[in-house]
């Protein structure tokens, strides 16, 4: 399907009467913000503990992730897992999206090869992030790539210049008063945090230096591991 010009957004598919995060996961196959739901085979939700002290917001699904529903269980996830474990963080208190839920290819004979989101993709689904957000109450925020940096903190952040700095959160972000409070629990002021941008781990797949890429992403999440352990 070619991509339409502007998107309705996912405003409208959000259920005023969520409470948790399972309730966004369950209304999240019905969204036809955009053109992508058509040709997905399926929505893909963030997942992890809704007390994460970590969240984590990348680019999209791919291939292996629309077809099994859940985010980084593809090579970029298990690279992911291996330098949240060099980094000295633990799973357990993480929290991982994705700035698009649906899986946006073209294809190729029988291969899907991925597409990155255009702009309109990404505002057609901030809406489901900031719900996500509203639910959360992390110390850090983790942008991973491009396409999270724009859907949290506007198109003019780069990552390459601003990797691995610690950032007040929200106040980095773009729009900061969508996440200060959480409309969907009527209100409540959400506590502030901070913010630590770095590449998507699908970078270090692509890059001709993979060990050093590798050891760069690390570097950045140990800036993470320090600011949640207050070390």
């Amino acid at each position: 399907m070619a991509p339409t010009e502007s998107a309705p957004g996912a405003e409208r598919f959000i259920p005023g009467e969520a409470h948790s995060l399972d309730d966004l996961k369950e209304a999240a196959p019905g969204c036809r913000g955009c053109e992508l739901y058509a040709d997905a085979t399926q929505v893909v939700f963030g997942r992890g503990a809704a007390h994460a002290k970590i969240v984590m917001v990348g680019e999209q699904p791919g291939d292996i992730e629309d077809q099994k529903g859940l985010p980084f269980v593809g090579p970029a996830g298990h690279l992911l897992r291996r330098a949240v474990d060099a980094a000295g963080i633990d799973p357990g208190t993480l929290y991982i999206t994705n700035a698009v839920k649906h899986f946006r290819f073209v294809q190729r004979g029988k291969r899907r090869i991925h597409q990155t989101p255009e702009q309109q993709h990404i505002t057609a689904c901030r809406p489901w992030l900031v719900s996500e957000f509203a639910l959360l109450r992390p110390e850090v925020v983790v942008v991973l790539g491009a396409t999270a940096a724009k859907a949290l903190l506007g198109p003019s952040f780069r990552v390459t210049r601003q990797r691995g700095e610690v950032l007040p959160w929200p106040d980095a972000a773009q729009h900061p008063d969508d996440f200060r409070v959480a409309p969907i629990e009527g209100g409540v002021e959400v506590p502030p945090g901070k913010l630590v941008a770095t590449i998507h781990p699908s970078a270090v797949l692509r890059a001709d230096d993979q060990d050093g890429a590798f050891n760069g992403l690390v570097d950045d999440l140990k800036v993470v591991a320090s600011v949640v352990s207050g070390r």
